[in-house]
């Protein structure tokens, strides 16, 4: 290498002899007679190498090597000596000189000492490079960096396990195994396991419980320290903080499911987000939708994520009651107000006095009912059968309804003002056919419920009934799919659900061996009508089938206009 040499001494002969010398083999060489011209030259520039004689005048070559230490200097000192001795070497070397040269210098011995310690110059600042590369690293790595030698004595940290692990540098030369126990030291069988075994070893997500941070939540990886000759020395542990991970998909599992009801869709998000607004928000609230959507999921939401989650929830469903007994149900009644009225009864509204009373099927009451209502929205108080003493209540209503309120209003049956009481914010609940990207999580949320119900252990389903789940337009939404499912694992004899486990209509659609069924559902009627030609027209099993429920049924096929064949319109079975 063309290296840069300063030779310092006061004889200039001696100063001529290495300037022709180290000239001659290509290199650049600057000379000094004394200690502070030395010290002019090194301000002015940096040197490869630098000769110096023991002897400068007030001053000796040992100072010139403190110098170069406190500098901080990477270049190599060679002293020169004329009056070499074992104590002269030896202070030279324990000092940090390279090496020593007596005089008379020869060029053979002067070139031999300058080519060695030049190529311990090249060496030196290679290693040093790697070390100032590796404490790079070890700074810029968000993750816990921690070394330990064989017998797991600390070796190195980063600044990054201060924070995660609470190791500093000050515990450098320690066992690990007596550091101040600030967590559960889960990692350090890892470790261990590493300096066992000299392979890589593996932690996910791991609850630490460090003393300053009890919800902290680690991956670890070991990995053992070998050269390059593969000789083993120790292991290094890669400890990386899952906290905020683990934190978000708890959180978009929560948002996932979240109070039962399963969707990751963005209308499902919407709703959830609805939901939270209203859950302390004292107002009614009306949710619309199909038949199986989920409307009672929704009211139940609202009110166990709201502040009368402690309060009792009330559920009536008013299209399953006739009018009087509706009455009788919603206000209560007193002895003898009604033959079989043998003593006083609280209604609903009384029994949700404080909570919250979901009203089921809203749109199916009638006219009488509609009032009577009215009233009790408005003021908050009511009758009970029989007895002319209002009873003032403290209730939340949540109605549902999976009629158009809106049309039935226009129609005239449905009150426009009990409409408006009812509707002051509304939630629309999406048909299942339009989500179809919540129907994956559906079907393992519902296969792990009938996994518990039917002491059964199905991991899922095939592809291929994914896929047939996925496409169906399911006119009965998520009830429906329930129900498929669990017709479906009542009947798996597998680990997983195939198609021959699904019902007989479902693998009509198991693809190209039967085109001609790929198509058979295009919409909600075609749908009712096979269901119903399944079941020979009885309504029954055909509601059971679609998964809604016989009245409504009814009124589809009213809505419909559907038929037997050669059976006149309105006949049923």
């Amino acid at each position: 290498m063309n290296a840069k040499i300063l030779v310092i001494d006061d004889e200039e002969s001696i100063r001529f002899t290495f300037e022709s010398f180290l000239q001659e083999e290509g290199h650049t060489v600057l000379t000094a007679g004394g200690y502070e011209e030395a010290i002019d030259r090194m301000e002015e520039r940096d040197f490869d190498l630098i000769f110096t004689d023991i002897i400068l005048g007030g001053n000796t070559g040992i100072d010139i090597l403190k110098e170069v230490k406190e500098r901080n200097l990477s270049c190599p000192v060679v002293i020169i000596t004329g009056y070499p001795s074992l104590d002269t070497a030896t202070d030279a070397v324990r000092l940090g000189a390279f090496d020593y040269l007596p005089k008379p210098v020869k060029q053979e011995t002067l070139l031999h000492i300058t080519r060695m310690a030049l190529q311990h110059k090249v060496l030196h600042d290679e290693k040093e490079r790697y070390r100032s590369n590796l404490e790079a690293i070890f700074r810029s790595v968000k993750d816990a960096l921690i070394t330990v030698d064989r017998d797991l004595y600390l070796v190195e940290v980063n600044e990054a396990a201060s924070k995660i692990c609470g190791f500093t540098r000050s515990f450098l030369g320690k066992p690990l195994s007596s550091l101040p126990g600030e967590c559960t030291r889960d990692c350090l069988a890892s470790l261990k396991a590493t300096i066992g075994n000299k392979q890589p070893d593996e932690i996910q997500r791991i609850e630490c419980r460090h003393r300053q941070r009890p919800q902290q939540v680690v991956s670890i990886t070991t990995y053992p320290l070998l050269d390059r000759q593969c000789v083993f020395s120790g292991a290094i542990m890669v400890a990386r903080d899952e906290t905020r991970l683990a934190d978000l998909e708890r959180d978009m599992q929560e948002r996932q499911q979240f109070f039962n009801l399963v969707g990751k869709s963005e209308k499902m998000q919407e709703i959830y987000a609805l939901i939270e607004d209203l859950a302390d928000v004292q107002t009614t609230v009306l949710i619309t939708g199909e038949s199986g959507t989920g409307k009672e999921l929704v009211a139940e939401a609202l009110h166990y994520r709201g502040v009368r989650s402690n309060k009792p929830y009330v559920k009536v469903n008013c299209s399953a009651l006739s009018e009087s007994l509706l009455e009788s149900e919603l206000f209560g009644h007193v002895k003898g107000a009604f033959t079989g009225a043998v003593k006083d009864k609280a209604g609903r509204f009384q029994r949700a006095d404080g909570g919250t009373i979901f009203l089921d099927e809203i749109g199916d009451i009638s006219p009488r009912m509609q009032l009577r209502l009215l009233r009790v929205l408005q003021e908050m108080e009511f009758e009970r059968v029989g007895d002319s003493t209002p009873i003032r209540v403290d209730v939340r209503v949540v109605a549902a309804t999976n009629r158009n309120l809106r049309e039935k209003v226009r129609l005239g049956e449905f009150r426009e003002d009990l409409y408006y009481r009812l509707k002051v914010v509304e939630v629309i609940l999406p048909p299942l056919r339009e989500r179809s990207e919540d129907i994956p999580l559906l079907i393992d949320h519902f296969i792990q419920k009938f996994n518990k119900k039917l002491n059964k252990a199905l991991t899922g389903v095939s592809r291929e009934v994914q896929r047939i789940l996925v496409d169906h337009p399911w006119p009965g939404n998520v009830r429906e799919l329930e129900h498929t499912l669990e017709h479906a694992c009542v009947l798996c004899r597998k680990d997983f659900i195939a198609v021959d486990d699904l019902p007989c209509d479902f693998r009509e659609s198991a693809g190209a061996q039967q085109p001609a069924c790929t198509d058979s559902r295009n919409d909600e009627p075609r749908a009712i009508i096979q269901a119903l030609e399944k079941t020979a027209w009885n309504k029954a099993k055909a509601a059971r089938l679609l998964g809604i429920s016989r009245r409504t049924i009814y009124r589809k096929i009213n809505d419909y206009k559907l038929a037997p064949p050669e059976e006149p319109l309105g006949t049923s079975r």
